[in-house]
C-alpha cells in the first residue's frame, strides 16, 4: 500500500481462511486475510477490497468476517458436492449472497463433483469473478491462495495444473492499479503445491505465461454452478442486468463433460502412469511423475529482451528505455512475404514502415524478444501480411485482433488463424468460426467493453490458444484508449506474452500507454462502470449463441444452456 512493491506473496503456516472471531477451526488459527483486510480498511481507508479464495475449502471465517460488509466482495470457489464435503454448510452454496447491506458481495461457486480442471476453473472466472470485480472496482486485491484445488490433491480431488494458476494470478493483476497480495492458505500434495506456487509467483512477476494445457471445455457440473451463480447475484450486479440467466436443474450426477472427451495430453500422460499402483502413496508419486513431465514440456526459456519496437525517430521518444528498437533492417528477407501484395507503388515510407513491422515480428517468431509494437500507415495491409509473414514461418495458430474498420478482406479458410474485427459498423461478411465481425457501438455515456471482452473475446481466444497474437489498432477505432490498453493487458496471457501491436499512425497518442502495457511497467485503469448499451449486450449474445459449441467457454454465458443441460441429464 506504500507503493514500495507493486504486488506480493506472503508463505506462512498455519493458513487462515477457516478461522473465526472467537475460535480456530480446520487447521487455522488466526484468519491472515480477513486480519490483513480489516488491517488495510483501518489504517488506509479503503472503501474496496475484493478477496479471491481459490483453496478447495470453503472459506466460512472469511465469509462470516465480511458476511454484511459491502465495502469487501468475497469470492470463493470449493468442493460442496451438495452439502456432502466439509465443512458441510448450507451457507457455503451459490444462494448464500450476503447479509443486510452486504447482499450480493458474497460469491459462493460450489463445485458438486470432484475432477474440476483448467477450463472449469477458466470458465468461472471469466463469467462470474472477473465481470463482477471489474465493476467493483476493487483498491486492493487479496488472494487466499490455496493449491488443495490444484492436480494430485489428496483433499480437493481436482485436476487444474501448476499453469492455471499463473493465469488466475494474471488476470486479477490487472485490478487495484496492480496491488495484490497472494496469502498462501492449503495445498496436501508437495510437488504439485510447489510448482503451483511458483507458477503464482512467475505470473507476479510478469513473466510469460506458460499456456494452459487441456481442451477448453467446461464440464456440465462446472457449467451448472456458474449458471446458479450468475442467477443468484443478478440483482445485485450491473455487468448481468442483461442477462438471460434462470436456475438450472441439479446436474450432479453428471459425469464431467472433460471426461467424456477425447483425451487431452494431460489425460493421456496420467493414464500412462496407471500401472504404478493404487494408495496415496503411488498417488503421490504418479502425481509427482506426471509433474516432472508436464512442466519440462509447458515452460521454455525467456528471451533477454522484453519488447521490440518499430516507430520513427519522432515516436522513439514516447518509448521507454528498455525498448528495443532493431536498426538495418534488409527488405530482401521479407521478399517471400511481400511478393503476394501489391506494393510496388507503395511510398517509400509506407514500406519501411512494413519492413520494421516485419523485422519485429520476426524477433518475436525466433523468440529473440517476448513482445513488440509497430506504427503503421496501412494498418489492414499489415494485419493481411504480418498474417501472410506467420504462415511463412509456420506459426501453428495466429489470433489476430483488428480495432477499426478494416478496409480489405482476409480470407481465413482453416485454423491456422483466428481473426476478430470490432468495428463500429456492422460488416456484411456472414460471421464464420475463425472470422467473426464483433459490431460495437460507442456510448459516450457508459465506461463499459467488459461484456465483449468477458462475455465473448477472452473465451473465445483461451479457447482457440493461440501460439501468438497480434492486434491492430486501425482506423475509425471507437474503444478508446483504456479498453484497449486493457484488452491488450489481459491478451498478453495468452501465447506465452507473444503479441505484437500494431497502431495507426493517427493513433500515436495511444502508443506510451500500449508500450508501458508490453514492457510490464503499466497497469491500466478502467474508470467507473455503467450498464452497457443494450444492443451492444443483445449482439455479444447473439454470437455466444452462434459459436457456442465451437467455443466451448461460451457455453457459460449463453441464455437457452438449461434445455441443453436437461437434455443431457435425461
Amino acid at each position: 500500500m506504500s507503493g514500495k512493491a507493486r504486488n506480493g506473496l506472503t508463505l506462512i503456516r498455519p493458513p487462515g481462511h477457516h478461522s473465526q472471531r472467537s475460535e480456530a477451526n480446520g487447521f487455522c488459527i488466526f484468519n491472515n486475510v480477513a486480519i490483513a483486510a480489516k488491517y488495510a480498511q483501518r489504517n488506509y481507508g479503503l472503501q474496496r477490497i475484493l478477496i479471491v479464495d481459490w483453496d478447495i475449502h470453503h472459506g466460512q471465517g472469511i465469509q462470516y468476517a465480511f458476511d454484511d460488509d459491502p465495502s469487501v466482495l468475497y469470492f470463493s470457489w470449493h468442493r460442496f458436492e451438495h452439502q456432502n464435503f466439509w465443512p458441510w454448510l448450507r451457507e457455503s452454496n451459490y444462494d448464500a449472497v450476503g447479509q443486510g447491506k452486504g447482499r450480493g458481495f458474497n460469491i459462493n461457486v460450489p463445485w458438486n463433483q470432484v475432477g474440476m480442471g483448467n477450463s472449469d476453473y477458466l470458465a468461472a472466472v471469466l463469467h462470474v469473478l472477473l465481470p463482477i470485480a471489474f465493476e467493483f472496482d476493487p483498491e486492493l486485491v487479496l488472494i487466499s491462495a490455496g493449491y488443495d484445488s490444484g492436480i494430485g490433491d489428496p483433499e480437493g480431488q481436482m485436476k487444474a495444473t501448476p499453469e492455471c494458476f499463473s493465469h488466475l494470478t494474471h488476470f486479477l493483476m490487472n485490478l487495484a492499479h496492480g496491488k495484490l497480495c497472494a496469502v498462501l492458505e492449503g495445498g496436501y500434495h508437495l510437488r504439485s503445491l510447489s510448482e503451483s506456487v511458483c507458477m503464482t509467483l512467475k505470473a507476479l512477476l510478469g513473466d510469460p505465461l506458460p499456456p494452459l494445457s487441456g481442451e477448453m471445455m467446461p464440464c456440465l457440473s462446472a457449467r451448472e454452478s456458474i449458471e446458479n451463480v450468475r442467477t443468484a447475484h443478478k440483482p445485485y450486479w450491473k455487468c448481468l442486468t442483461y442477462e438471460g440467466v434462470t436456475p438450472v436443474q441439479d446436474l450432479g450426477i453428471i459425469p464431467c463433460g472433460a471426461e467424456k472427451a477425447e483425451l487431452t495430453q494431460t489425460n493421456v500422460e496420467l493414464q500412462s502412469l496407471e500401472e504404478v499402483g493404487k494408495g496415496d502413496v503411488n498417488e503421490v508419486i504418479k502425481t509427482d511423475r506426471f509433474l516432472e513431465t508436464h512442466m519440462k514440456s509447458i515452460l521454455s526459456l525467456k528471451p533477454s529482451i522484453r519488447t521490440a519496437a518499430a516507430v520513427d525517430e519522432c515516436g522513439a521518444h514516447l518509448l521507454p528505455p528498455t525498448v528495443h528498437i532493431p536498426k538495418g533492417l534488409d527488405g530482401k528477407e521479407f521478399k517471400t512475404t511481400l511478393s503476394a501484395f501489391d506494393v510496388k507503388n507503395m511510398k517509400e515510407e509506407a514500406l519501411n514502415s512494413l519492413l520494421n513491422m516485419l523485422a519485429v515480428l520476426n524477433k518475436i517468431i525466433k523468440k529473440e524478444v517476448i513482445n513488440g509494437l509497430a506504427v503503421s500507415s496501412t494498418p489492414s495491409l499489415s494485419s493481411a501480411i504480418a498474417i501472410a509473414h506467420c504462415r511463412n514461418w509456420k506459426v501453428p495458430k495466429v489470433l489476430c485482433v483488428f480495432v477499426g474498420d478494416m478496409d480489405m478482406k482476409i480470407e481465413l479458410d482453416d485454423d491456422k488463424v483466428l481473426l476478430i474485427n470490432i468495428c463500429r459498423k456492422r460488416s456484411e461478411q456472414v460471421n464464420t468460426k475463425h472470422n467473426v465481425s464483433l459490431n460495437w457501438k460507442e456510448d459516450p455515456k457508459t465506461n463499459n467493453f467488459f461484456s465483449a471482452t468477458f462475455g465473448f473475446i477472452l473465451p473465445v481466444a483461451y479457447s482457440y490458444q493461440p501460439n501468438l497474437t497480434i492486434v491492430i489498432i486501425g482506423p475509425n477505432q471507437n474503444l478508446g484508449k483504456n479498453r484497449i490498453s486493457l484488452l491488450i493487458s489481459l491478451l498478453q496471457g495468452l501465447a506465452e506474452c507473444q503479441i505484437l501491436a500494431v497502431i495507426q499512425d493517427t493513433e500515436e497518442k495511444i502508443m506510451q500507454d500500449i508500450a508501458n502495457i508490453l514492457t510490464g511497467d503499466f497497469i491500466p485503469t478502467f474508470g467507473n462502470f455503467a450498464p452497457d448499451l443494450q444492443e451492444n449486450v443483445e449482439g455479444m449474445k447473439e454470437l455466444r449463441a452462434q459459436f457456442q459449441q465451437e467455443w466451448k467457454l461460451l457455453q457459460c454465458s449463453c441464455s437457452g444452456n438449461q434445455s441443453e443441460m436437461n437434455e443431457n441429464k435425461k
